[in-house]
């Protein structure tokens, strides 16, 4: 990496490490590891800031937008990680190591997403991953990422609602549950749903898959059930599993 990268980045670095408290010296040297490598030039501004994950925007060395999530390494609530990834049969043999829970997360919601695109579930494309932090596609138009459902309202809620249902069948059907889906994470990308936070999603083979799945279609036809749509939370299932 250049002299005028490294101070760029050692720049934004020092700025969002005093506002935010998301750099610890072993997350500097992944994200130094993935810009080398050419994912990404430089943090731009944060986009999300969390207990469990901070998430910024970056750009590329062809000056597109990609998404950069960090999980923290000493605030992240590894044994709620570790409750969906024990019953996982990917990562049965992972050991209960704060840090070994982390990586497998994070190698988790990519796997995920990889899964998920190829079952054409609107997801972000997944770029790349190491340790504590994944990159993804920025979804959005200019430096402006999509909005949240819960932020904007899709002018025809029925079809917006049926895309919805429509992408929970494929991603049944490539043996997922997403597990923690709600307004708050699909964003309304120019009409469209566009599933986020796959990390919680789930195999079939899980004992409480069926229990996700049912929160899932709860969750959603509660939202949508507020602005007049008439919906059966059975009749959902059933079109999921069909």
């Amino acid at each position: 990496m250049s002299k005028a990268r490294k101070e760029k980045f050692k720049e934004g670095k020092e700025k969002f490490k005093t506002k935010h408290g998301v750099f610890d010296e072993f997350t500097n040297r992944t994200i130094f590891k993935l810009i080398t490598e050419g994912h990404f030039r430089g943090l731009e501004s944060p986009i999300s800031i969390g207990k469990e994950s901070n998430v910024f925007s970056a750009l590329n060395k062809s000056d597109e937008r990609v998404i950069v999530k960090i999980y923290r390494l000493e605030t992240c609530d590894f044994n709620i990680m570790h409750g969906y990834i024990k019953n996982d049969p990917r990562y049965q043999q992972i050991s209960r190591k704060k840090r070994n829970i982390i990586f497998a997360w994070v190698q988790r919601e990519y796997r995920n997403l990889m899964i998920a695109r190829e079952a054409q579930v609107n997801v972000p494309i997944p770029i790349t991953f190491s340790n504590n932090i994944l990159v993804l596609e920025f979804v959005g138009k200019g430096n402006e990422i999509a909005p949240k459902l819960k932020d904007k309202i899709p002018k025809n809620k029925k079809l917006f609602f049926d895309k919805v249902v429509d992408n929970m069948r494929k991603l049944y059907k490539a043996g997922l549950v997403h597990a923690d889906l709600s307004a708050f994470n699909i964003l309304n990308f120019n009409e469209l749903p566009v599933f986020i936070d796959m990390s919680q999603a789930t195999t079939l083979q899980h004992p409480q898959a069926e229990e996700f799945l049912e929160r899932d279609v709860r969750n959603i036809s509660n939202f949508f059930k507020k602005y007049g749509l008439a919906i059966q939370k059975e009749t959902i299932m059933k079109k999921i599993k069909k």
